[in-house]
């Protein structure tokens, strides 16, 4: 009999419904069953692409037995973290200060007061490696709350207090981060670098991504070459890794190892989002034809299997997929054994294949299968023929069963996703992405956000769900709309993000340039998260900062230019001891020190030249160059302004803090002007 997740609209929860587990969605109703009956309260936290969490749920929580405990002596809430990364960031905290590790499946205990007082993460049915089984947890939570209820208080009380006090000053408008902070910053990542394998640290590895938006960024102000030789390096070492999808285009998760060989399988929209306008950077940036490559693939990857019929982007593929034999299985739909090979493609060019994808007889994943890769080295390329092998190996992999998919739409992710899209388009002379990441735009704004212009976090099947947008909603959703105002021209774009950003002012903002991860009035939990430290994307800060910093360039807005200077105090004080966990907010400080740009482009958007002068902008360097395109005087675009043509000749105008150089003509000339490097030099 279904429980009580059969209502909801998250994936995830829905994958629960059919549990013996009594389960809650996180609601009040929740915990006043559990005052009511005066248990604790068990919540478990995953998402749908967590392998981990799969395993545990097949486990543990369709166990009948296990089950019954479970029901009888808790009241289990199952949360989506994707959904409700609220509540996922203030019990994680708890369970790292506990532990000193987190992840998911996160498990938490709590008492019917929402305060947490027992944490872990993955428990196996059986003892394991030195980790209690998760019924001996169950028994032993149940026991400490019969027999010292006022023990497990106290110790809820203390990590309740603790948590309080760790809130965060944003540092204020006198605490710019400036060259100093920017040279520390690429000193340390310097010493971390890996120079065999590229990336940073060892295994796990996950893709550098918005740390590499910082190095071309400040490879192009500062004439940084290692820099930018580290984030090309890095680029090429995952494309050719198995971390990158040889066949389908997109990226994995993460490395298992430091090589960027073995891959954790599932596929992210934020990290493809990311990972595709990082390699259009970087093409912008070198020319590379690798970049140009992995760039479009990723996008196709995105707009071919992610893209919902509603006209947005589904937020994730599963890692496990049926293997064939009815065995759920990590990797199975993209690994390949020479067998395998021989199959489809024949002896010869089997063999050929494996030399070229680095398939071996022994392996380098599980069961003697491999991940394809493109090892250096390889020799001679028949561009002509590894085509034709691609076309038939891709063919041959989309007869097996394929990988789940999470089709929620999360507003941030999308909104990462039409700025990719939007870039990619523009840079690569690719309308049909342009017109991809103004559908997903369109779906934001007619089902996420409401009549005040409020954002709701996800939405399904058009419809909106019920939990309220956080703050990365709202910077990355103005990151994407402002990112689409200057590749499209349409005004209007500016107008929704200068909606955001003022709800971000109104609604997000504390004491001296502080931002929180949740709105003034989100419903109370323990404590207001509130995290400025970038992972895979970026922090709810940072995006937020990089939003009001380009607004502001757009506009001549001193509230949004002065907001976005107050948080990016925390990048001074992140940037040079912890660079690797404040990448974008490093980028965005680059943005800062070099104005940022303001680009005018005034012409018939039907003229040629000028659209040649548009996509010269475009393609500048110039850390986070704004621009504006549009007919001389254009009301929707401030920039547009009392910028004429010159001698009745398109013109581009090129400003930092509305001081403008004087007007050019060619696109030459402009793309010199934007070619990176200080503006007055």
């Amino acid at each position: 009999m279904p429980n009580r997740l059969v209502g909801e609209t998250s994936p995830y929860l829905l994958q629960h419904a059919d549990n013996p587990v009594d389960w809650w969605p996180w609601s009040p109703e929740a915990f006043a069953e559990a005052r009511e009956r005066g248990v604790p309260v068990l919540l478990s936290v995953g998402y749908s692409s967590c392998h981990w969490c799969h395993v545990m749920a097949h486990e543990s929580f369709e166990d009948e037995a296990t089950a019954a405990y479970l029901n009888e002596h808790f009241v289990a809430v199952k949360v989506d973290r994707e959904e409700r990364p609220d509540v996922d960031a203030v019990y994680m905290e708890a369970v790292q200060a506990a532990t000193g590790h987190g992840g998911w499946p996160m498990t938490v205990f709590l008492t019917p007061d929402a305060e947490p007082f027992y944490f872990g993460t993955y428990f196996p049915p059986e003892p394991r490696h030195g980790m209690p089984s998760f019924s001996q947890v169950l028994q032993g939570v149940a026991g400490a709350w019969a027999e010292r209820r006022d023990e497990v208080g106290e110790v809820a009380g203390s990590i309740v207090r603790e948590l309080a006090g760790r809130s965060l000053a944003g540092g204020g408008a006198g605490e710019l981060p400036g060259e100093q902070e920017a040279g520390q910053a690429l000193l340390a990542l310097t010493r971390e670098y890996d120079t065999r394998h590229g990336g940073f640290g060892g295994a796990p590895k996950f893709p550098p991504t918005l740390v590499i938006e910082f190095l071309l960024r400040h490879g192009a102000r500062a004439g940084a070459e290692g820099a930018l030789q580290m984030a090309a390096d890095t680029c090429e070492a995952m494309a050719r890794g198995g971390i990158y999808d040889q066949l389908g285009g997109g990226f994995a998760r993460y490395s298992v190892d430091r090589e960027w060989v073995v891959p954790h399988f599932e596929k992210m929209l934020s990290d493809n989002a990311l990972l595709c306008r990082v390699y259009t950077h970087l093409w912008r940036a070198t020319g590379s034809d690798l970049a140009r490559r992995v760039a479009l693939e990723t996008a196709d990857f995105m707009v071919r299997e992610l893209r919902t019929p509603e006209g947005g982007f589904a937020s994730a593929l599963d890692a496990d997929s049926d293997d064939g034999t009815g065995r759920h299985v990590e990797g199975a739909y993209y690994v390949w054994t020479p067998g395998r090979l021989r199959e489809v493609l024949g002896e010869e060019d089997a063999a050929y294949a494996a030399h070229y994808f680095g398939v071996t007889e022994e392996g380098t994943f599980e069961e003697g299968a491999s991940v394809l890769q493109l090892p250096q080295g390889a020799g001679p390329v028949d561009a002509e023929r590894i085509a034709s092998v691609r076309r038939r190996l891709l063919a041959a992999r989309e007869e097996r069963p394929r990988p789940g998919r999470d089709d929620k739409i999360v507003a941030a992710w999308n909104g990462l996703a039409v700025a990719a899209l939007a870039e990619a388009g523009a840079c690569f002379g690719r309308p049909d992405l342009i017109e991809r990441a103004t559908e997903a735009a369109d779906l934001l704004v007619r089902v996420h956000l409401d009549d005040n212009a409020r954002l709701t976090r996800t939405s399904r099947d058009g419809r909106a769900g019920a939990n309220a947008g956080v703050l990365e909603d709202y910077g990355d959703v103005a990151e994407g709309f402002l990112a689409l105002a200057a590749v499209t021209g349409e005004g209007a774009w500016l107008e929704f993000a200068g909606f955001l950003l003022d709800l971000v002012l109104d609604r997000f903002t504390g004491e001296g340039g502080a931002l929180y991860d949740t709105a003034h009035d989100a419903e109370p939990l323990i404590r207001r998260p509130q995290d400025p430290t970038d992972n895979a994307a970026p922090s709810g800060w940072t995006a937020a900062a990089g939003a009001l910093l380009s607004y502001a360039a757009h506009t001549g807005s001193e509230a949004h230019r002065t907001a976005a200077e107050g948080a990016l105090g925390v990048v001074k004080a992140l940037g040079p001891r912890a660079p690797r966990f404040i990448g974008w907010g490093l980028a965005v400080a680059e943005a800062l020190l070099d104005g940022p740009r303001e680009v005018a482009v005034v012409g018939a958007p039907d003229d040629p030249a000028a659209r040649e002068l548009h996509r010269a902008a475009l393609l500048g360097a110039a850390p986070g160059a704004v621009v504006a395109f549009g007919e001389p005087g254009g009301e929707e675009f401030p920039l547009l302004a009392d910028r004429p043509l010159v001698d009745g000749r398109p013109a581009a105008y090129v400003c930092r803090h509305f001081a403008c150089e004087a007007p050019v003509t060619e696109p030459a000339e402009l793309s010199r002007g934007l070619a990176g490097g200080r503006p007055d030099a």
